[in-house]
């Protein structure tokens, strides 16, 4: 069984729209940050977005904030990602990964790196062209 699986990617134009979800299983999700990641050919798999499993606060990288909107489902076990105002520098592979984050001293600060992720999604492509 598959802990997480991504799904929602394609080839869209600059300025639309996408949203991408992330299914989770086996483990339980209520307890887990949810991070996004992409990596584009040729470059480091590079921080996105992430949400704490019960802390208000967000993480957005700034090269996505005020374009991209995540969320999470506890009920669906789904994670989500809005992607508006796409553009061609968006194109890569995305990846959710999960955290365990429920204990005080889990810091937003981990959302920053892909070090120590407990469980990895296959990714989803998401190409920005016109």
């Amino acid at each position: 069984q598959v802990p997480l699986v991504e799904s929602g990617g394609g080839l869209v134009q600059p300025g639309s729209s996408l949203r991408l979800s992330c299914a989770a299983s086996g483990f339980p999700f209520q307890y887990y940050a949810i991070g996004w990641f992409r990596q584009a050919p040729g470059k480091e798999r590079e921080a996105v977005s992430c949400i704490p499993n019960s802390d208000p606060s967000l993480y957005y990288a700034d090269s996505v904030k005020g374009r991209f909107t995540i969320s999470r489902d506890n009920d669906k076990n789904t994670a989500y990602l809005q992607m508006d105002s796409l553009k061609p520098e968006d194109t890569a592979v995305y990846f959710c990964a999960a955290q365990y984050s429920n204990y005080d001293r889990w810091d937003l600060a981990n959302c920053k790196s892909s070090i120590d992720w407990h469980y990895w999604g296959q990714g989803t492509q998401v190409t920005v062209s016109s």
